[in-house]
């Protein structure tokens, strides 16, 4: 997300130019799509472009299909973070650290969506119910991000990330344990479309 560029609601793709929903309500539509298990990756995939690109064309050949879904997904949809690089003195590049908590999530759209809705309403004075169909992905995804420390969502966030340490006392510890266990995330197999 670039601040001088426009939200995006139009692209050109192969020489065709589409007409992208982006409500940040119709992309969660697509997530719920992407977890549909009954449904093949192929399937999932012209579901997921009929909610993007409502009353136009999409491809016949399910390759196409997939192509355009995979493209829609990786510039649109999904949000890379880019690590900051840290040179040595010499100026080479550091190795980053694996941590295993790194791979961990710590928010669910739809397990966490009561606690979204009153954060926004808390922080921002923003309905989401009110903001369906307007609020693009991007500006949802901004402000989720952006989230004050004092609201509910960044205290269940704070509450999953935590890990002990020495100088906590075992009080403290159990009482963390316990929140982590009421506030953990339940496991659900995320597919892609491949």
């Amino acid at each position: 997300m670039r601040l001088n560029d426009p939200l995006v609601t139009y692209f050109t793709y192969k020489g065709t130019e589409y007409e992208l929903n982006m409500a940040f309500d119709n992309i969660l539509d697509v997530f719920d799509r992407l977890e549909d298990k009954e449904l093949t990756n192929r399937r999932k995939a012209r579901r997921c472009l009929k909610l993007l690109l409502p009353n136009q064309e999409i491809p016949q050949s399910i390759d196409e299909i997939v192509e355009l879904w995979n493209y829609i997904y990786e510039n649109f949809i999904l949000f890379k973070e880019k690590e900051p690089i840290t040179y040595d003195r010499k100026g080479n590049p550091m190795p980053v650290p694996k941590d295993e908590e790194d791979d961990k999530r710590h928010i669910d759209l739809e397990q966490d969506a009561e606690y979204i809705y009153a954060s926004f309403l808390q922080a921002y004075n923003i309905n989401l119910y009110e903001q369906q169909g307007s609020m693009h992905w991007y500006e949802f995804k901004a402000l989720l991000n952006g989230l004050p420390s004092n609201t509910i969502m960044q205290r269940i966030i704070q509450i999953r990330a935590w890990k002990p340490s020495k100088h906590d006392t075992a009080k403290h510890k159990e009482e963390m344990r316990e929140l982590q266990r009421k506030h953990a995330i339940h496991d659900i197999e995320r597919e892609e479309v491949e």
